[in-house]
């Protein structure tokens, strides 16, 4: 029998050959954050890991394992079950992690392999691979990173996503992030994931991307809603020239709206956002903007808040060195972006 035991290494490397990852903590720890592609198998609920835990504490080691074996013990046929559902009979062994790679993922990984259904405990476990998340945006090098940039409305998103269909290397923060990366940009959306999930996404995305000879992405600050993007890709956003993207208002105004779905059900969602912008704006504006919005002129309400916030507040933000690529519709506007790429590339690195 092979060692069921591996390091972080072996486990990614089993990851992109399709193996299932199995995170066996419990629901809260595995919604704070995963390894990407993880399903949770959790060996204790919230509850009965603070019970084991309050255990080991005030009782002793021995108390809290005798205790552990016997919340557990009635599971193991289900969780096994389920394991043996989502896994692919063909595929690799299952990687199984728990918080340090310890008592929890190796009960799995031993009950897994007694069944038949090989399976690896990842050494270190969440923990281990967390801090090779931290290192990772601490240390690595990327291509070159292009960032599309424009006024709110351009169109930046479904550019990149016409791209990535097309197999272009596209890092999509706002995906990642779960949000449109602006005042209303959660709006209509679910919850942002949290700071070490957004993280865990990202390298994930980037490690896909790891053989290509430049990234794609959207111009965005350092935070997206609640989320920071880690410092040195963001310092890499900025080194190459620009892919300035312009458009006339009306198309801004149609893509902006045909961003946000169901505007109606959304109205009252979209009254704290406009009066955040009282100090900026004013009263007299920010009142007339929420007329707009109770009477439900959309169209109207997107059109004041481009002229009067966002193009003010990010028109100065037009980068030097930039390629400049005019949409009027989405098919021309990929075709020109397609050309700006080559000529970028075809240009010496920026240091």
């Amino acid at each position: 029998m092979l060692q069921p035991v591996i390091d972080l290494e072996q486990a990614l490397l089993l990851r992109r050959r399709g193996a299932l990852l199995v995170d066996v903590r419990s629901p809260s720890e595995f919604a704070e954050t995963t390894i990407p592609g993880a399903i949770n198998v959790p060996i204790f609920d919230d509850e009965e890991r603070a019970l084991v835990g309050t255990l080991y504490k005030q009782r002793s080691k021995g108390v809290a394992r005798r205790r552990g074996i016997e919340l557990v013990a009635p599971k193991i046929p289900q969780l096994l079950q389920r394991i043996e559902a989502a896994r692919d009979p063909d595929g690799p062994p299952v990687v199984v992690f728990c918080w340090r790679g310890g008592l929890r993922s190796l009960a799995i990984t031993t009950f897994l392999n007694l069944a038949g259904i090989p399976a690896r405990q990842l050494q270190g476990g969440h923990k281990g691979f967390r801090q090779m998340i931290s290192r990772y945006f601490e240390q690595a090098d990327w291509p070159r990173v292009l960032v599309l940039r424009g006024l709110t409305g351009v169109g930046k998103t479904q550019l990149l996503q016409e791209l990535s269909g097309e197999g272009y290397p596209v890092v999509d923060l706002e995906g990642l992030a779960n949000h449109r990366g602006s005042a209303f940009g959660a709006l209509g959306l679910e919850p942002q994931p949290g700071q070490k999930m957004f993280e865990a996404l990202l390298w994930d995305n980037l490690d896909r991307l790891c053989d290509c000879d430049y990234l794609l992405t959207e111009g965005e600050s350092l935070h997206i809603g609640r989320l920071v993007v880690p410092k040195r890709f963001h310092l890499a956003m900025q080194k190459e020239p620009s892919l300035w993207i312009d458009a006339p208002l009306d198309y801004r105004v149609q893509v902006i709206l045909d961003d946000y779905p169901a505007l109606d059900d959304l109205r009252q969602a979209f009254e704290a956002p406009i009066l955040a912008l009282k100090e900026r704006l004013g009263r007299q504006t920010v009142t007339e903007l929420l007329e707009l919005l109770q009477q439900g002129k959309w169209d109207l309400l997107v059109r004041e808040l481009m002229v009067r916030y966002y193009d003010p507040l990010y028109l100065h933000t037009l980068p030097a060195e930039r390629q400049e690529i005019r949409v009027e519709s989405l098919p021309e506007g990929v075709r020109q972006l397609r050309l700006a790429i080559a000529k970028i590339m075809a240009m010496p690195a920026s240091r």
